[in-house]
């Protein structure tokens, strides 16, 4: 039997069943809403994407130990698609997964994991607390700064720039436009001000 596509109502529903955290799971949504964003503007498979954004750190929360295999174990027993569940352990590769990255969906989740990261933290300190006046110019200025975010690996981002031969800016604002677009679901559409050019 061919496994079937899940829907983004099981898929969270499954992210929710293994994660309590909140901020695991606004992560989800922070990368979610990303995927879908590239897949809008690439004319990719909107609905898959954003569901491989969403589930793709299902077992962190329960088995940080074995991130990457525990899921995919998770997903098999559901009958979930091997594309699906190939990609989600694709963004661990070189940390915990030894599955290198090949489409082009793979190579964006890789790339923009931890970039999400940087993003919801620069739009933190933000007097406004709010991804939405946030320009890509003051995530490439907190970039440099290797103290600001420093658990974000800023060399997995690179490397998921070069596989996908775009620029870290041109990275930067579309991951910064993909979660300015679930503002309020990951809890970052703070106040904005309204006289910050965005």
């Amino acid at each position: 039997m061919n496994a079937k596509p899940p829907t983004r109502n099981e898929a969270f529903a499954l992210l929710s069943q293994y994660n309590k955290s909140e901020s695991l799971i606004k992560h989800a949504l922070a990368v979610e809403g990303v995927m879908r964003h590239f897949a809008r503007k690439w004319g990719e498979d909107e609905e898959k994407w954003g569901v491989i954004g969403l589930v793709h750190d299902l077992d962190y929360e329960k088995f940080p130990e074995e991130h990457c295999h525990k899921s995919k174990e998770i997903l098999a027993s559901m009958n979930w698609p091997e594309e699906y569940i190939r990609a989600v352990i694709s963004h661990g590769w070189g940390i915990c997964s030894d599955v290198e990255p090949v489409t082009k969906l793979e190579k964006v989740l890789f790339a923009i994991d931890e970039l999400t990261g940087l993003v919801a933290t620069t739009a933190l300190i933000r007097p406004s607390k709010s991804v939405l006046d946030v320009k890509p110019k003051s995530v490439k200025k907190k970039w440099k700064d290797k103290r600001f975010a420093a658990g974000v690996d800023r060399s997995v981002i690179e490397k998921g720039a070069r596989m996908l031969n775009i620029e870290i800016s041109d990275l930067i604002s579309d991951t910064l436009a993909g979660m300015q677009e679930v503002a309020d679901e990951i809890g970052l559409k703070g106040t904005p001000q309204k006289d910050v050019e965005r």
